[in-house]
C-alpha cells in the first residue's frame, strides 16, 4: 500500500471508487486492515452520496419506476450493503473523530431518506442500537446528527415502534436530552409522536373511533412516556421561539392524549408561563396561525374532550374547536386538510347529540361534505397532470372522511338523517361506496349506512327505493372482520319487523350467513349474528339451540362489561318471545348464569339480568306460574328481595316490580 505514495484522501477516494464503481476504473488492491480515521473519508462518502441522490446521470443509482413528479434514485443493494457497513463501523469507533462520526450519522440519515428498502436494509444491520449508543456521547453535534437520523428512520412506515422501547434506559435519556438544544427538542418530540402507539382495547366493533395500532404486551407507549415525565418535559416547549419545536410538541400531546383519560386529565391542569394548556391550545386555533397548528390544536382539544377531561358543552369545544374543524372542511382548504378536519370532527361529535346538532347547522356542513365526492375532477378539464395525480391520491381519503362524518352527524337525530339522505345523490354514493376497491372507503360507507339505518322512516323509504340490502349482502359475503362487524350491525336494523327489506334479505340466504356468524371467533360478529337471528320469527324454533349456545359462550368468556350487557339484553329479548321463553326455561345453564349476573358487582349487568327475569315471570303471559315456581326454586326470589333493598334506585325499582308479579 505504501508503494502507491498517494495522499490519504487520494487513497480513500480510490477505495471508494472501487467500492462504488468496481468496473469503471482499474483500482489497485488494498490491505484489508487499512484504518480510516480521517474526516476526509466521510467527506468523500458524503459527496458520493449526495451526487448519487441528486444526479440522474450516475450509474450508481437506479431511478424508481413509480414516481410521477420527479425521479427518485435508490442505492443498488450491493452498494448500499458496503456503504452502510463502512459508515456504521466508523460511527461506532470511539477512536474516530467526532467530526467523522457526525458526518457518518448525516450520511446514514441521507440513505434512510431513500426507498423503504433502504430503511429495511439499515434496520437489518442494527442501525438503531448504534445510533442510540451514539446518544451517550458528550458531543452535542454528534447527538443531534444521531437524533436526526433516528427521526428519519422512525418516521418510516417500515420501522417497528417497539425498537424505541427495547432498552428501558432509552426513554429517560431522551427526556434528559430535551434540554440540550432546539434541535434535540424537535427531533425527540417527532420521534415520540411517531412511536407512541397504545395497547388499545377496542370494544369489539361497537364503536367507530379511530383505532391506533396495538403494541406488544406490557405497558402501552403512552403510559411509558407519561410515567417518564413526558407531559412536564414537553409542556414548556409550547412557548419555544422555534415554530418547529412548538409544532412537534403539539403533535406529541395529540398522540399522548388520544383515548387516554390519565394523560388528558393531567394536561388540563398543566400551566405554561401562567396559562393552562387548554387556553394555549385555543390560542393556537386562531385563524392567523398556520393551518397545521390549528388542526393539531383542534386534535388535542378533541382528544381531551373525548377522554372526559373537557366537557362537551365547554366553550372551548362548542365555540372554538368545533367551528375550527368545520372550517377545515371548506373548499378553500387543501384536500389533505379537508380530510383531517372531517375525520377529527367526526370523532369529536360521534357520541354527543348536542354537538351533532350544532355541527349540522354550522356553515352548511352537510351540503359542504357533498363536494368531497367530486374528486378527481373530470380528466378533460384538467391540464395539469400534477393536479390530477394529487386529486387521485386524495379521492379515496375524501370519500372515506365524508362517510365517517355523515355517520357521526346522523347517529341520533332523525332530522339530521333526513337532511343527509336528501343531499345530492347521497344514497347512490353510499351504494357505490359499498363496492369501492379501497377497504377503508367500504368500511366508512357501511358505517354511514349503519348510522342512517337507525331511522324507521328511511328504512321504509330511501333504503327500499335504492335496495341498499343488495350491495350490503355482497359486502357480507367476502370482507374482513372489521367490515363484517359494522355490516352485520346494519343488517340487524334491516331485519326489524317493520323493514320492507326483511323478506328479500331472508330470501337471499341471510339465515345461513347469520348462523355462521354465531360461530365466529370474533365476539362482535357472534353478538350481531344472534341479534339479527333473534328478530326472525321462525329462526328461534329451528336454530334456537345454536343461538343459546353462542349466548352461553359469551357469558362464560372473559369479555368486557359492554359485551356481556348486550348479550344479557339479547336474552331479555328472547325471554319476551312467546315460544322462545322455553329455550331459556329448559336451559338450566342459562338460568344459573342469569342468577349469577343478578348478584354481579356491576350494576349494568345486574339490571340487564333483571330484565330477563321480568320478561320470564310476567304474569299476564301463558305459563307464567310455572316459570315463577321454577325460578323461585333456584333462588331467584331471594335475590329479588335483596335487590329491593339496593341503594341503586334502578335496581331497587326493578326488583320491587318483579316481586309484585309473584303477589299478583
Amino acid at each position: 500500500m505504501s508503494a502507491l505514495l498517494l495522499p490519504a484522501h487520494s487513497i480513500l477516494h480510490l477505495w471508494l471508487l472501487k467500492l462504488f464503481c468496481p468496473t469503471c476504473i482499474l483500482i489497485p488492491s488494498f490491505d484489508d486492515e487499512l484504518e480510516f480515521t480521517s474526516v476526509e473519508l466521510n467527506v468523500i462518502v458524503l459527496e458520493v452520496t449526495k451526487k448519487q441522490t441528486r444526479s440522474s446521470e450516475t450509474a450508481l443509482l437506479k431511478p424508481t419506476a413509480n414516481s410521477r413528479e420527479k425521479p427518485v434514485y435508490s442505492w443498488s443493494m450491493e452498494n448500499l450493503y458496503y456503504s452502510r457497513t463502512l459508515l456504521l463501523y466508523l460511527l461506532q469507533q470511539e477512536t474516530s473523530s467526532t467530526e467523522l462520526r457526525t458526518e457518518c450519522a448525516v450520511v446514514l440519515g441521507s440513505l434512510a431518506m431513500g426507498t423503504e428498502n433502504n430503511v429495511k436494509s439499515l434496520l437489518d444491520c442494527h442501525i438503531i442500537p448504534a445510533l442510540l449508543q451514539g446518544l451517550l456521547s458528550p458531543e452535542l453535534k454528534f447527538i443531534e446528527a444521531c437524533l436526526r437520523c433516528l427521526r428519519t428512520i422512525f418516521t418510516s412506515p417500515v420501522t417497528p415502534e417497539e425498537l424505541l422501547y427495547t432498552d428501558a434506559t432509552v426513554i429517560p435519556h431522551l427526556m434528559a436530552l430535551l434540554s440540550r438544544s432546539r434541535y434535540t427538542q424537535e427531533y425527540i418530540c417527532q420521534i415520540f409522536s411517531h412511536c407512541c402507539k397504545l395497547r388499545h382495547w377496542h370494544s369489539c366493533g361497537f364503536k367507530s373511533s379511530p383505532q391506533p395500532l396495538l403494541c406488544a404486551n406490557g405497558p402501552d407507549h403512552q403510559t411509558i412516556l407519561f410515567n417518564h415525565g413526558a407531559v412536564q418535559n414537553i409542556a414548556h416547549l409550547l412557548s419555544s421561539t422555534s415554530y418547529k419545536v412548538r409544532m412537534q410538541a403539539l403533535k406529541c400531546f395529540s398522540v399522548l392524549a388520544f383515548e387516554n383519560p390519565q394523560v388528558s386529565m393531567t394536561l388540563v391542569n398543566v400551566l405554561v408561563d401562567g396559562e393552562l394548556l387548554p387556553q394555549i391550545f385555543v390560542k393556537m386555533l386562531q385563524r392567523d396561525k398556520p393551518i397545521e397548528m390549528q388542526l393539531t390544536s383542534a386534535k388535542c382539544l378533541t382528544y381531551m374532550c373525548r377522554a372526559g377531561a373537557i366537557q362537551t358543552d365547554d366553550n372551548c369545544i362548542v365555540l372554538k374547536t368545533l367551528p375550527s374543524l368545520v372550517r377545515m372542511c371548506s373548499k378553500e382548504r387543501l384536500l389533505e386538510e379537508r380530510v383531517e378536519g372531517a375525520e377529527t370532527l367526526a370523532y369529536l361529535i360521534e357520541t354527543d347529540v348536542e354537538l351533532q346538532r350544532i355541527a349540522s347547522i354550522t356553515d352548511h356542513l352537510i351540503a359542504m361534505l357533498s363536494d368531497y365526492f367530486k374528486y378527481p375532477s373530470s380528466v378533460s378539464a384538467i391540464t395539469d397532470i400534477k393536479r390530477l395525480d394529487h386529486d387521485l391520491k386524495h379521492a379515496h381519503e375524501l370519500r372515506q372522511a365524508a362517510f365517517k362524518l355523515y355517520a357521526s352527524l346522523g347517529a341520533n337525530d332523525e332530522d339530521i338523517r333526513k337532511k343527509i339522505i336528501e343531499t345530492e345523490n347521497m344514497m347512490d354514493r353510499i351504494v357505490n361506496g359499498l363496492s369501492e376497491s379501497s377497504i377503508k372507503v367500504r368500511l366508512s360507507a357501511v358505517r354511514c349506512l349503519h348510522s342512517l339505518s337507525r331511522s324507521v322512516q328511511q328504512l321504509r323509504t330511501s333504503f327500499q327505493d335504492h335496495a341498499v340490502w343488495k350491495p350490503l349482502m355482497k359486502v357480507l359475503q367476502n370482507a374482513p372482520d372489521e367490515v363484517l362487524v359494522v355490516a352485520s350491525s346494519t343488517l340487524c336494523n334491516l331485519l326489524l319487523e317493520f323493514s320492507p327489506s326483511k323478506e328479500p334479505i331472508l330470501e337471499s340466504g341471510a339465515i345461513e350467513l347469520l348462523c355462521s356468524l354465531t360461530q365466529s371467533e370474533n365476539l362482535a360478529l357472534r353478538v350481531n349474528g344472534i341479534w339479527a337471528l333473534m328478530h326472525i320469527d321462525q329462526i328461534m324454533s329451528t336454530h334456537g339451540k345454536q343461538i343459546m349456545q353462542a349466548v352461553t359462550l359469551i357469558l362464560e368468556g372473559e369479555h368486557n362489561i359492554e359485551v356481556k350487557e348486550q348479550t344479557l339484553c339479547i336474552l331479555a329479548n328472547i325471554a319476551d318471545g312467546t315460544t322462545a321463553k322455553e329455550l331459556i326455561m329448559t336451559n338450566d345453564d342459562i338460568l344459573q348464569k342469569i342468577k349469577y349476573y343478578m348478584s354481579h358487582s356491576n350494576a349494568k349487568l345486574q339490571l340487564a339480568a333483571m330484565f330477563c327475569i321480568s320478561n320470564l315471570i310476567w304474569n299476564e303471559e301463558e305459563g307464567s306460574q310455572e316459570r315463577q315456581d321454577k325460578l323461585r326454586d333456584i333462588g331467584i326470589v331471594d335475590i329479588l328481595h335483596k335487590l329491593s333493598q339496593s341503594s341503586d334506585p334502578n335496581l331497587c325499582d326493578k326488583a320491587k316490580t318483579a316481586l309484585q308479579q309473584y303477589l299478583a
